[in-house]
């Protein structure tokens, strides 16, 4: 795939590729636990995309989803890793989603709560990570219960301690997890969401440098790239998109 000097540019307005990742989402990248440098699927994949465009990669790292999407709002990156969300999508082109990753609640053991159903229910406290697609999601979809923000994903399930809220809301697997780690939790059975995981770059970049984008992740879809990097970072319970149409 030959790419056109004027969409590198339009990729690369500071001379290098700026990468917004989130350490947030630990299916998407973590923290090297020895060095402290950021690893995962989306680093993978800002490697490679440096790489298609022949420039030099700049990691910007945040703890949270929505410092990661205002750093791409504001250009302050030039492309980034995030859940599909139509408010999101005001100033960010994404890409059709490489990765769809489940969405689950977190309960006490002796909650009366058994279903995802009953969430949405008058006085119950629902916590999720400010500005995540949980966030997004459930502040639309939740007509009863309250929604309490923690400030990152990973420090929801302490929240929700804390606060002796009902709920806690979240990546399945950050939330499994903290219920190994902590004795008296439970995960409500199967998902109250699908999180379309995606790259997305500034609106203002132009269509030329959305589509290479685009063509880009269904490429790395198709050739294993993603399902290798799932795999070799051990991530389980999240799976590849399928191609786009």
């Amino acid at each position: 795939m030959t790419i056109a000097a004027a969409v590198i540019q339009a990729f690369t307005p500071t001379g290098v590729l700026r990468a917004s990742i989130n350490l947030g989402n630990p299916i998407l990248a973590h923290a090297d636990a020895a060095t402290g440098a950021p690893g995962g699927v989306s680093v993978d994949l800002a490697r490679a995309f440096a790489q298609r465009l022949g420039v030099a990669l700049e990691l910007v790292v945040f703890d949270a989803a929505g410092k990661s999407v205002d750093a791409v709002g504001n250009e302050q990156a030039d492309i980034g890793f995030f859940a599909i969300d139509p408010l999101r999508g005001a100033h960010i082109a994404f890409t059709a989603p490489y990765v769809l990753i489940e969405g689950s609640y977190l309960v006490r053991e002796d909650s009366p709560l058994q279903h995802n159903d009953q969430v949405d229910a008058s006085g119950l406290r629902v916590v999720v990570g400010k500005g995540s697609a949980y966030d997004l999601y459930l502040s639309r979809e939740l007509k009863n219960a309250q929604i309490l923000r923690a400030p990152t994903s990973p420090t929801v399930v302490q929240t929700f301690l804390d606060a002796h809220a009902d709920v806690a809301a979240g990546v399945k697997q950050q939330l499994e997890a903290d219920s190994r780690a902590r004795a008296g939790l439970r995960l409500l059975p199967g998902r109250f969401m699908v999180i379309q995981q995606a790259m997305g770059s500034p609106k203002s970049r132009g269509p030329e440098a959305a589509q290479v984008l685009r063509g880009f992740v269904e490429e790395m879809k198709a050739s294993g790239f993603v399902a290798q990097a799932l795999k070799r970072h051990g991530i389980e319970g999240a799976g590849v998109a399928p191609a786009a149409h």
